[in-house]
């Protein structure tokens, strides 16, 4: 039997455009409150942003069918992905407006399964440190009793609007 999923976003320049005014918690926070529109990735996988703090940033996920990979179980690329924001956001929440921070590098280490039985999960994300070109973060994806299915770790590039001059 086929299944369907339907998908609809707001236009992301939007969001860009709030991210070169608003600090980067400020950001993150417009996005969760539904005033600047969130990344449609994030729709597509269907994860958004549960707490922001300064430093800190939580991220949650139910696993579907449509996760899957064809071992039955959820890709991957889908904690890859949760890690990737979670980190991503831990260190645009310390950032001044304008300022972004892309992934240099991303290492997660996968310790279980993700399926649905799983229920939903929580990446979390925690800045390590933030330098003036760079930032390093840490974080765990685990279940609602607290089960580890994933940690991982990434290298964010400190980014301002100096940076992207005459592209």
């Amino acid at each position: 039997m086929n299944r369907t999923r339907t998908v609809t976003w707001r236009d992301p320049s939007l969001g860009i455009t709030a991210a070169t005014t608003l600090t980067g918690i400020e950001y993150l926070r417009a996005m969760a409150r539904g005033d600047a529109p969130p990344p449609p990735l994030s729709l597509l996988l269907g994860f958004s942003l549960d707490e922001i703090d300064e430093g800190r940033v939580t991220i949650t996920v139910e696993p579907q069918e449509f996760h899957y990979n064809p071992l039955g179980v959820a890709h991957g690329g889908l904690a890859a992905t949760l890690f990737d924001s979670a980190l991503g956001c831990a260190v645009q929440s310390l950032l001044p407006p304008g300022y972004a921070a892309p992934t240099l590098q991303l290492q997660t280490n996968f310790i279980r399964p993700i399926t649905i039985a799983s229920g939903k999960l929580t990446c979390s994300g925690e800045v390590i440190h933030l330098g003036k070109r760079s930032a390093t973060a840490e974080g765990r994806l685990t279940d609602a009793s607290g089960k580890l299915y994933a940690h991982g770790t990434g290298t964010f590039m400190i980014v301002g609007p100096e940076d992207r001059q005459g592209r």
